[in-house]
């Protein structure tokens, strides 16, 4: 198998495809695949910033192949870089496809989040806590 049969990073989110989320012609709209991709990068932020986290950039987002409804949209997400107050993220969502349970990459793109306060301010993202031995 090579690196592009496997997903990369942690399982981050699973979410059924549904009817009402799909054109007439049964593939999945981009904009609800991208909407989950930016909620799972969103958990993923707010995990490593330990608090709010909001969407500042989505670079390269590639739509490789459709979702269809039944199918399940599992999303993965990758740390990149952690800046003074941005997070950058890998988010690749997969299609498990509905009944033969096959899985491929449908979709891929880079979010970058910025840590922010109350108001909305950017803050900086606190140092990762050491691996408890």
């Amino acid at each position: 198998m090579d690196a592009e049969d496997q997903p990369k990073g942690e399982l981050t989110m699973r979410v059924p495809a549904m009817p009402a989320d799909a054109n007439a012609n049964g593939d999945i709209f981009g904009g609800w695949v991208m909407a989950q991709m930016d909620l799972a990068a969103g958990i993923r932020g707010a995990e490593r910033a330990h608090g709010r986290v909001a969407t500042v950039a989505v670079n390269a987002l590639t739509f490789r192949k459709p979702v269809k409804i039944g199918d399940t949209l599992c999303v993965y997400s990758v740390i990149d870089k952690v800046g003074r107050s941005s997070i950058s993220l890998s988010i690749e969502a997969w299609a498990q496809r509905h009944l033969t349970r096959e899985r491929i990459k449908v979709t891929e793109a880079s979010f970058v989040m910025v840590a922010i306060d109350e108001e909305g301010r950017p803050v900086p993202v606190p140092p990762e806590a050491p691996a408890i031995p």
